[in-house]
């Protein structure tokens, strides 16, 4: 059976589990339909403010199929891990991160972006989440540098990404296309550290 460039089995793809104590992330699978459409729509004015325009199809089923096969293409290529997150009290789904713009060579770093369902948000569960990615990205993955961009009125997700030991490195104007209008974005970056264990104690 064939590996993936991530290092684990191609066939067990959709399988693969990045674990910590009290949250998990995994591959997104067809079954997770219902509980992701009803998340993303309950929580749509709140994410949509920071998300690229929805499209008219964004919550069917057809759409999210397509999400599952994309995500498991680009984990087999090496280039993404498009996840969801889980509590492990009931494997409730809470939101998603993305590990993606995977670069090896010489750069060796990747860029991370997530979204938490909104009933779910302020109660620290992507700040816990995170340092798991974190030290998965560095300990698993063996990548050097994290990214990360964020709108400046932001204030949840830059907090979040401080606490995290993300430093700003810089302001990109017109960086995305947010909600239909080109937007600044502040760049955050954290570099490896061998000596530094990730994720709180939660990992």
């Amino acid at each position: 059976m064939a590996r993936s460039v991530f290092g684990f089995l191609s066939k067990q793809a959709t399988a693969e589990e990045i674990a910590g104590r009290d949250y998990y992330f995994r591959l997104p699978r067809n079954s997770d339909y219902k509980s992701w459409y009803k998340l993303r729509s309950e929580s749509r004015p709140f994410l949509e403010k920071w998300e690229p325009a929805w499209e008219s199809d964004a919550l069917t089923e057809s759409t999210f199929r397509n999400r599952v096969i994309r995500s498991n293409q680009e984990f087999a290529s090496g280039v993404a891990l498009p996840l969801l997150l889980f509590s492990r009290d009931h494997d409730q789904l809470l939101g998603g991160l993305t590990i993606g713009h995977i670069r090896r060579g010489a750069s060796q770093s990747c860029m991370i972006g997530y979204w938490m369902g909104e009933r779910h948000a302020g109660h620290g569960h992507m700040s816990a989440a995170v340092g798991i990615a974190v030290q998965h990205i560095f300990d698993r993955l063996n990548l050097h540098r994290i990214e990360a961009a964020c709108i400046p009125e932001n204030d949840r997700s830059i907090r979040l990404l401080e606490k995290a030991g993300f430093q700003r490195e810089g302001y990109m104007r017109d960086y995305l296309k947010i909600r239909g209008e080109w937007r600044d974005h502040l760049l955050y970056a954290l570099v490896s550290n061998k000596n530094t264990k990730y994720g709180a104690g939660n990992v």
